[in-house]
């Protein structure tokens, strides 16, 4: 018999692996040296907070929720301001990152076609998928022919690497002669900036897969976590995105912290921003609920009380005869809406009873969601 042949690893991704090793690098030896060293002044700080926040919301506002998810519209200026400071956060072009993040989506967790699959380990998560030539990594944009025919995209891509090494470099050297501290902003709105940028995006594809809760499914291994959001600038809600990933919220609710989406919507007060896209409240609600039910479930398996558990299973069975109920009247109201959609009078129908109809269907199962936690509360 021939002996089996030893799995052979991709080659190295150089540029990836020259661009960690040498930001990594220089961060652990000539950063320190420096700040130890010289005063670096309190502009220089400012502007490293300044730019980190333009880049960062250029990758979760432009590159994620508008190019990757078509979550929204919005004006060129802003696209222009995406594409320059989404270069700065030196990322790859739009095309390739939206082109990637499709693929993530759409195969989220296989180890085989997930980009950067967390079942592969966190530090392949995290960074390690970038290091070398992946098969799952590569993309032909077949997923991205929308991105091909936007000029501004395409324009970012052609470019790219000269434009990243200008707002990395040349940037931070400009506003550092004109504050006369060249080294000291190239230190902090340079180097400290872009390694803080990498790995809080980074996190993302690695803590926000493995670290958190799953209130809306466990589907797939994305978690929300309420200290990953205040990093990533509101991206932390990963477990809800992946159930509703066209929404242009990740943190769905008004206390969630989420900054992309506060300038999304505060953008669209003055018309930069445009036909934002929401999940229904209902279907939020409904997977919420649906999620109360398989965790009952589950811990009505590791019950040992047997009068315990009758109780709760005849609970169990008219709360769901309860959910089925509602979510029949739901659907009824949709094809309703649906109907006055095509008469053209979707205008009336949002003032109409029927709307009434639906809000009331959706306090409905807020209520049954207090109930169902009482009820997980029992299987304690």
């Amino acid at each position: 018999m021939n002996a089996a042949k030893p799995e052979t690893r991709p080659p190295y991704n150089v540029p990836a692996l020259v661009m960690f090793v040498v930001s990594t690098g220089l961060l652990l030896t000539a950063f320190p040296w420096y700040v130890l060293t010289h005063v670096i002044s309190v502009g220089a700080w400012i502007a490293g907070l300044v730019l980190l926040y333009a880049c960062g919301l250029s990758i979760t506002g432009g590159y994620h929720r508008l190019w990757a998810h078509r979550a929204y519209q919005a004006h060129w200026s802003l696209k222009v301001f995406y594409l320059l400071f989404g270069a700065m956060a030196f990322q790859n072009s739009v095309l390739v990152w939206a082109s990637t993040h499709r693929i993530h989506h759409a195969n989220v967790d296989e180890v085989d076609h997930d980009p950067y699959s967390i079942n592969r380990g966190l530090w392949y998560a995290h960074i390690g998928w970038m290091l070398r030539d992946y098969p799952s990594a590569k993309t032909d944009f077949s997923n991205a022919r929308d991105l091909l025919e936007d000029r501004l995209v395409m324009l970012q891509h052609r470019y790219y690497l000269p434009l990243a090494l200008f707002m990395n470099i040349g940037l931070p050297m400009l506003i550092g002669l004109a504050a006369g501290d060249v080294w000291g902003y190239l230190m902090i709105a340079g180097l400290l900036r872009l390694v803080v940028n990498h790995h809080v995006t980074f996190l993302i594809n690695s803590l926000a897969h493995y670290w958190g809760r799953r209130p809306y499914t466990v589907e797939n291994t994305a978690r929300d976590n309420d200290l990953l959001a205040f990093l990533t600038y509101g991206e932390g809600y990963h477990n809800y995105h992946h159930l509703f990933q066209w929404d242009y919220r990740n943190g769905v609710r008004w206390w969630q912290y989420d900054p992309t989406k506060w300038l999304i919507a505060g953008l669209s007060w003055v018309g930069i921003t445009r036909e934002l896209r929401r999940v229904p409240e209902f279907r939020i609600q409904r997977a919420m609920v649906q999620r109360q039910f398989e965790a009952v479930r589950e811990r009505m398996t590791r019950c040992k009380h047997e009068g315990r558990l009758a109780v709760i299973r005849q609970q169990l069975e008219h709360e769901m005869e309860t959910f089925r109920a509602t979510v029949d009247a739901w659907s009824q109201l949709q094809s309703q809406r649906i109907e006055a959609a095509r008469g053209k009078l979707a205008d009336q129908w949002q003032h109409s009873d029927m709307r009434q109809q639906l809000l009331l269907l959706e306090d409905r199962l807020r209520e049954q969601r207090e109930r169902m936690r009482s009820m997980h509360l029992q299987m304690a």
